[in-house]
């Protein structure tokens, strides 16, 4: 992806990411492989690295939801299946037949490779990570999702699961400052990894940019935009481009932004976690169906 000027529609200015009371930026009315990157930018055809490039293994997953989601994808590589004997008997009642013989084995077998927090259900998955479309593979009506710098698992978890419930075309981020797309992160996506692709970039700014290229409304959400969500309005294709909670959207991505909005909240709490954030605007942007 080649560097060029961006618009500066949404530009800097008073489009600072809001505080709520505690220091964290409200959504709102103020009171989220290994080996190098892939070869070819997403806006030019080519892939961008795919979710857990940047680890060595594969993607492991865990969980009811997770580990049957990905058995019942034929685009998800498997390599290994561990499940007890109760969970092996409900895969074969709910899932059917199975791409890949599992290993039998205790709970704790399991517990002791994930670690005693993890809430496995007595399933674990090692598969390929997903590969993610190119941008001029997007369809005309596409809806994304781009998160800038939104470090936390359980918070993209959260989105992937909200995004996968709206139909979101992809979810774009970076292959720096995010979190892999295993482990913790696809349990809280709660199966929704399945479902959505990621799309991994370098920039996250010439990534809007690409998308404004090719006639991507981009909307930032920020708490002390002077518009609302209702005064934007349903549209496609579009990009909703969220910050991290403690900072939200850099400078630099604000000002390839088309257009800053905020939720307009009439109660006393005025900011909402990053994902439900994404779940409001998605509901104010997203065409009906």
């Amino acid at each position: 992806m080649t560097t060029r000027q961006g618009p500066r529609a949404g530009g800097p200015g008073k489009f600072g990411q809001g505080r709520d009371g505690q220091g964290r930026p409200g959504y709102g009315k103020p009171p989220q492989g290994r080996g190098g990157p892939g070869k070819g930018a997403p806006g030019k055809g080519g892939p961008g690295r795919r979710p857990g490039d940047d680890v060595d293994g594969p993607a492991v997953l865990y969980g009811w939801h997770p580990v049957s989601e990905a058995l019942r994808n034929p685009d998800r590589e498997l390599r290994r299946l561990l499940a007890t004997e109760n969970a092996a008997i409900r895969l074969a009642e709910e899932v059917g037949e199975l791409r890949i013989i599992p290993e039998i084995v205790k709970p704790g077998t399991i517990t002791g490779l994930l670690g005693p927090d993890a809430v496995h259900q007595g399933l674990y998955l090692e598969a390929e990570p997903l590969a993610g479309p190119a941008f001029d593979a997007l369809p005309d009506d596409a809806v994304l999702l781009a998160l800038d710098q939104i470090t936390d698992p359980h918070n993209v978890g959260a989105i992937v699961r909200t995004a996968a419930a709206f139909g979101v075309t992809a979810i774009v981020t970076t292959a720096r400052h995010s979190p892999t797309v295993t482990g913790v992160l696809a349990k809280s996506a709660s199966g929704g990894l399945e479902h959505v692709p990621f799309v991994v970039v370098r920039n996250l700014a010439e990534a809007l940019i690409e998308l404004g290229e090719r006639g991507f409304t981009r909307v930032g959400l920020d708490s002390e935009a002077p518009e609302t969500l209702d005064a934007v309005g349903p549209k496609t294709p579009l990009v909703v481009v969220l910050g991290a909670e403690g900072k939200g959207l850099r400078q630099r991505t604000r000002e390839c932004c088309d257009v800053m909005a905020r939720i307009p909240f009439r109660g006393a709490i005025q900011s909402l976690n990053v994902s439900n954030a994404a779940a409001i605007t998605l509901y104010a942007l997203m065409p009906r169906a």
